[in-house]
Formats: C-alpha cells, sequence, structure tokens
C-alpha cells in the first residue's frame, strides 16, 4: 500500500471531511474512495508514472480529489480561474494524461484539452461533501493495479514565477507524507480537531496544512469555497473550528471585521490560529491573539518543501513576533553565498534539507545547480537565526531594493509604517528611479473611518527608519494587489500600479 493510502487510512466512523449544508465523508468512505478512484484510472491508462491535472472549485470535491488521485499518480491542482492561453501553457508543460474536470466545470479547460487531445475525464460530486465519481473512458490498456511506490511523484505544483517562467515542483508521496506528519505534530492535531480552510486547494498551504495533516492526523477538515471576508465568521459559526490557517492578507481583512462579529467570535473554541505562506507583521499577530483569546502559530513554508520548514510552538513553549520559528521538519541552516553555514545572529541565505523537501525541479538542470549547495536546498530567503534556534526571515533576496546601493529590506518597511494606528495593511516595494536605478515606495490600505496623508506617513515612518529606507512614494488603495492565491507581490508591484516604464 501507498504511503498516502496508509495517511488516510484511519478505521472508523470519524468525519474527515465537512462543508456547508452537506453530510460529512468518513474516514472509512474517503479510504474506499480512493480505491474506486484507483480502478478508475487504471482502467483509463493512467499509470504512475503520469501527470493529472485537476481542474475543481475550491472545497471538498478539490481535497477528496487531491487525496483520492495521488496515491495513484501525479495530480496537478490549477486554478480554475485561468485562462485558455494559461491552460495551454500548464497542460503542456505537464503533458498531462488526463485532466480531471467537473460536469460544469469551464469551457475554456474542455475546449484547450480538446484541442491538444488531452482526454478528459469527469467528476461527478455526491450528496456527502467530498465524495465523487469518476467517469473516464476506458483505454484498453494492461496496466497496473497496484498503487505508486513511496517514491513516485504525487503532486506537481508550478512556481509562481514572477520573476522568471514558472518551474515545476515535483513532490514524492514521502515528501508529501513526511511534511504531513511533521504539520500534524507541530501542531498537535488529534481526533477532535476541525480545521476551516479558507486556502486555495491549487497552493501548497491549502493542500497540506487543512488537508493533508488533518488526515494524517484523523482529524476533520470543514472545506469552505474559497476565502470570502464577508462569509467566513458564519463558517466559523457552523464549523466550530479548532483552528484555521490563512495568510497574513486574509487575517488582516477577518481583522476589519472582527468588531461587527464579536458574539460569534466570543463562541468560537478555536484552539489557534495558523499563519504562513508570508510574513505575518507582530502588529497583527497581537491583534489577532487579543480579538480571538487564541495563540497565533506563524510558520514558515514553500512549495519546494511541501509546506512546512519552520514553526513556531504551541504553548507553553515560547511564541516569538517576529520570529517563524525553529525548524519542524526539515533541518535549517544559514549559509553565506559560499556555502558555509554561518553562526546564529549573522544573515545569510536561508537552507533546508530533509524528507520534505524535493529533489530538484522539473528538466530544469540549470535551475538546480543554482538551488542547491549539495543536499541542501536554497530557498532565496535572506535571515538569520538567533541563540535558541528560532529563525527570522528578513526578506527575499529577489525583493531586496538596492536604493543607489544602500539594501532596504521591504518586510522592516512593512512594519514601521504598520505601527501607525491609521494603517490596516502596507506593503514596501522597488519602484524604478533614474539615477538610484531603484527607489522604495509602499502601498497602504487604511483602517476604516481613518485618514492620514502621505507626508504625515512618511515623517511618521522616519521616526522608526533611517532616512534611505522612507518610502519616497506612498500610495493608498482600497486593496492592495494580490496572486491568486491571496499573497501580496511585490515583485510586479510597480507594474501593477503604473509605475514602471
Amino acid at each position: 500500500m501507498s504511503a498516502l493510502l496508509r495517511l488516510i487510512g484511519h478505521a472508523g466512523p470519524d468525519e474527515a471531511i465537512r462543508a456547508p449544508h452537506r453530510p460529512a465523508l468518513t474516514y472509512a468512505r474517503l479510504a474506499a474512495q480512493a480505491h474506486q478512484a484507483g480502478a478508475s484510472l487504471r482502467a483509463a491508462g493512467i499509470e504512475p508514472r503520469h501527470r493529472v491535472a485537476v481542474v475543481l472549485p475550491n472545497g471538498p470535491s478539490l481535497a477528496s480529489a487531491f487525496a483520492c488521485i495521488a496515491p495513484w499518480c501525479a495530480v496537478a491542482p490549477l486554478n480554475p480561474a485561468l485562462k485558455a492561453a494559461e491552460f495551454s501553457f500548464y497542460l503542456d508543460s505537464l503533458e498531462a494524461a488526463a485532466v480531471v474536470v467537473a460536469t460544469d466545470s469551464p469551457a475554456a479547460v474542455r475546449q484547450v484539452a480538446m484541442n491538444r487531445g488531452v482526454p478528459i475525464i469527469e467528476l461527478t460530486a455526491g450528496d456527502a461533501a467530498g465524495t465523487f465519481a469518476l467517469n473516464a473512458a476506458a483505454s484498453g490498456a494492461q496496466t497496473s493495479a497496484t498503487p505508486a511506490d513511496d517514491d513516485a511523484v504525487a503532486l506537481v505544483l508550478h512556481t509562481s514565477g514572477t520573476t522568471s517562467r514558472p518551474k515545476m515542483v515535483p513532490l514524492t508521496q514521502a515528501n508529501l507524507c513526511a511534511s504531513a506528519q511533521n504539520i500534524a505534530a507541530t501542531l498537535r492535531l488529534g481526533r477532535e480537531d476541525v480545521c476551516l480552510n479558507v486556502m486555495p486547494l491549487f497552493h501548497i498551504h491549502g493542500l497540506m496544512a487543512p488537508v493533508l495533516a488533518s488526515l494524517a492526523s484523523g482529524a476533520a477538515v470543514y472545506c469552505a469555497p474559497g476565502f470570502d471576508a464577508l462569509r467566513f465568521f458564519g463558517w466559523l459559526e457552523a464549523a466550530q473550528p479548532t483552528w484555521y490557517s490563512a495568510v497574513p492578507t486574509m487575517h488582516q481583512a477577518i481583522l476589519a471585521r472582527a468588531a461587527r462579529n464579536r458574539e460569534r467570535i466570543a463562541a468560537t473554541r478555536l484552539r489557534f490560529i495558523r499563519s504562513s505562506s508570508a510574513s505575518l507583521p507582530p502588529k497583527v499577530m497581537s491583534e489577532l491573539e487579543a480579538t480571538f483569546g487564541a495563540p497565533v502559530i506563524e510558520a514558515y513554508a514553500m512549495t519546494e518543501a511541501a509546506h512546512q520548514m519552520c514553526s513556531n510552538p504551541l504553548p507553553p513553549a515560547p511564541r516569538k513576533a517576529g520570529f517563524v520559528g525553529p525548524g519542524a521538519g526539515p533541518e535549517v541552516a544559514v549559509f553565506n553565498a559560499e556555502g558555509t553555514a554561518l553562526p546564529a545572529g549573522t544573515e545569510g541565505e536561508i537552507a533546508i534539507r530533509g524528507a520534505s523537501v524535493m529533489s530538484g525541479y522539473v528538466g530544469s538542470p540549470e535551475a538546480n545547480v543554482a538551488a542547491f549547495h549539495g543536499d541542501w536546498f536554497r530557498t532565496g530567503d535572506q535571515g538569520f537565526m538567533d541563540a535558541d534556534g528560532y529563525v527570522k526571515v528578513t526578506g527575499r533576496l529577489k525583493e531586496i531594493i538596492n536604493r543607489g546601493g544602500e539594501k532596504i529590506a521591504p518586510l522592516e518597511v512593512d512594519e514601521a509604517l504598520l505601527d501607525h494606528p491609521a494603517v490596516a495593511q502596507a506593503c514596501a516595494f522597488a519602484a524604478p528611479h533614474p539615477r538610484l536605478g531603484e527607489d522604495i515606495a509602499a502601498v497602504v490600505v487604511l483602517r476604516e473611518g481613518e485618514a492620514v496623508d502621505a507626508a504625515t506617513l512618511r515623517a511618521f515612518a522616519a521616526r522608526r527608519l533611517a532616512d534611505f529606507k522612507v518610502p519616497r512614494k506612498i500610495f493608498f488603495v482600497a486593496e492592495i494587489p494580490k496572486g491568486p492565491t491571496g499573497k501580496v507581490q511585490r515583485i510586479g508591484m510597480a507594474t501593477a500600479l503604473g509605475l514602471a516604464s
């Protein structure tokens, strides 16, 4: 039996996947469904080496399809909001053996698949959350009914591609199971836990922490149809979760509506709140803890590590605001440019190695040479480790702003701006400058009912930052431009705001 089948094979009636207004999918039914999915895939000629794209809306069917299909072949979840040209790129890049779609899936992916001769497998959802059937034409090929080996690729995701063409990250069954078990251990998940998932399930964060870590521990996951700050508190009331995981921009949107939902918040049973996929400003962490009366656990993660790399621990162990905690699965070190490990307190590039870390990008030998120091994967993040082994990420190396030779970490500027009581969200970024090459700018969202002008905010920042770090331009917007997973994308911000030539 494959590692993933062992992971989801909990016996008993415990609920595995829940959703609004639907009966729950139990572990026993999930395990049986995984074997049925395997039989359908093998009959359609899908082998362990094949990559199958999955284009489904966020929710219980996608969570269940991922868990049930990945033991048999490589699953590649794609954002259903992609356009035809984007579907063409991803299906070609994947060399997809098939694409799984819902009966009411977007026409664009069907047309692209037909144009490329990629077989379409329809997924029909059942009445209970996460139940489904795969409807695939039999191929007549002789294929083995056995699941894939633990070392077979189970999940393929593309990097964001903000500075280059996206690279394919292959994660094996062993990688996924190691990461799921690391997350479950860090959060001390058990059968009594329920996670409210608001993260997109075409992204490593949602797939690994809410879904696979819950399944690894016999807990339940309540799958919302995606993040919606207006509906979040209703889901919180209906699901009665013990935790939820989100990116900082989502936490900030939740806080903006918390005052109107005090009664619902008072009735929650949250054991903790988790934040990952981007740096959580310390001010947001303290506001979340004060609002919900639960500890906030910030984790450090990336796709190439099957998500979690570091995490602040649960109480009574110390949580350090502004730090992402000690290694929480992979081994973590900080290196200089030559690949020499640096002592505590010295800033360099963060590197990792371990059972959850990919072995290399698909078809990108040059990228792999650049990405590894021996068996250490270079994260591309700058930071340091303190004397207690807690890691602080000071910025992405590619996001560091070079203002005429002065290097500025934008996270430091974010935190200074967020200290102003009128500021709800802030993002510093590089703007082109004719003489300096780059100058620093920032985009800001104000709290509801608050007002402040750019000159006042610059003067406020100047009391906390060296002069060369103070943003020369500040733009006020209703919403900061974000990527499809809710993360703010500094690289390309200048272009998004019309500042790049």
